[in-house]
C-alpha cells in the first residue's frame, strides 16, 4: 500500500499525524495513504524555500535554464511511468494522461528559454536628459495550489517559469492524487534542482490557509473558475535626469 508524505529541502518527510486514505477510482478500492500537512510543516516547506532562494535567485539564469532542460529530458523518459500513476489514483485513461504531461511540458520547454525573456531595456534620451530602464527581479517565495482533474499539468503551467525566473516553490497538489507531483519532485532533484527550491506539502484547508496566510510567500498560483493567476516577477522601472548605464 501506498504512502505518500510530503517532500522538503529535497528528500521525502516522515508521516504526518493526520492521514486521508487514497483510492483507485477504477475499482474503488483503498490503495494507500496521504499525509495532510500541518500549519507547522507547511511552514517547514517554506522555510526551507526561504532558505533556498537567495542562492537560487542569484544563480544565472542560464544555470537555472539547464536544470531545466535536464529535468524536460527525464520527464520525457519517465512519461509512461508518470501516466500510469495519473491512471491509477485519478481515473483517467492512460492516452489522457500522456496528453495532459505533454501539455505540461510544453511550459517546461518554454521556461527553458527564460534567458532571453528576462532582459531588461534601456531607452536613452527618452526625454531631454532622461533615460528610462526596466529589470525583472524575482519576488522570493511563492506556492501553487492544484485540482485533481490535471495532477501534472497544472502544476506544470505554475513552477517551471517561477523557478526559472529566479522564485523558489510550494507546491500543494491534491490530495486526492498527489503522487505524481512527488514524482515529479524526485525528478527535479535528479536534474540538479537545489534542495529546497522546490517543496511539496499535500494537505487540505489547513495548509492551503498557511500557504495564502503565511508573509514569506510572496505570491501564490492557483486555478478557480478555470482562471489561473501567476506573478513570476516584479518589474521595476526608473527614469532619472542624465542618468548613463
Amino acid at each position: 500500500m501506498t504512502q505518500v508524505n510530503h517532500y522538503i529541502a529535497g528528500q521525502p518527510t516522515a508521516d504526518s499525524e493526520r492521514q486521508q486514505a487514497l483510492y483507485n477510482p477504477a475499482t474503488g478500492e483503498k490503495n494507500g495513504r496521504v499525509s495532510l500537512a500541518s500549519a507547522s510543516e507547511t511552514e517547514q516547506a517554506i522555510a526551507s524555500a526561504k532558505a533556498a532562494y537567495p542562492l537560487w535567485s542569484e544563480m544565472s539564469a542560464l544555470k537555472r535554464a539547464r536544470i531545466l532542460f535536464k529535468f524536460k529530458a527525464l520527464l520525457e523518459e519517465h512519461t509512461d511511468e508518470i501516466a500510469a500513476l495519473i491512471t491509477h489514483e485519478h481515473g483517467k485513461v492512460l492516452d489522457d494522461a500522456k496528453g495532459e504531461i505533454t501539455r505540461g511540458l510544453e511550459v517546461v520547454e518554454f521556461a527553458c528559454g527564460i534567458p532571453h525573456l528576462l532582459k531588461g531595456e534601456m531607452t536613452e534620451q527618452i526625454g531631454t536628459g532622461i533615460d528610462a530602464w526596466s529589470l525583472n527581479q524575482s519576488l522570493g517565495v511563492v506556492a501553487g495550489i492544484s485540482p485533481f482533474n490535471f495532477p501534472v499539468m497544472v502544476p506544470m503551467w505554475m513552477f517551471p517559469i517561477a523557478i526559472a525566473c529566479g522564485n523558489t516553490f510550494v507546491m500543494k497538489p491534491s490530495e486526492k492524487d498527489p503522487s505524481s507531483t512527488m514524482r515529479i519532485a524526485e525528478l527535479l532533484t535528479e536534474a540538479g534542482l537545489p534542495d529546497g527550491v522546490f517543496n511539496v506539502v499535500n494537505g487540505d484547508k489547513e495548509a492551503v490557509d498557511t500557504l495564502l496566510t503565511h508573509p514569506d510567500v510572496q505570491a501564490v498560483s492557483f486555478v478557480a473558475r478555470r482562471q489561473s493567476l501567476n506573478t513570476s516577477t516584479k518589474r521595476h522601472q526608473s527614469m532619472a535626469s542624465g542618468y548613463r548605464h
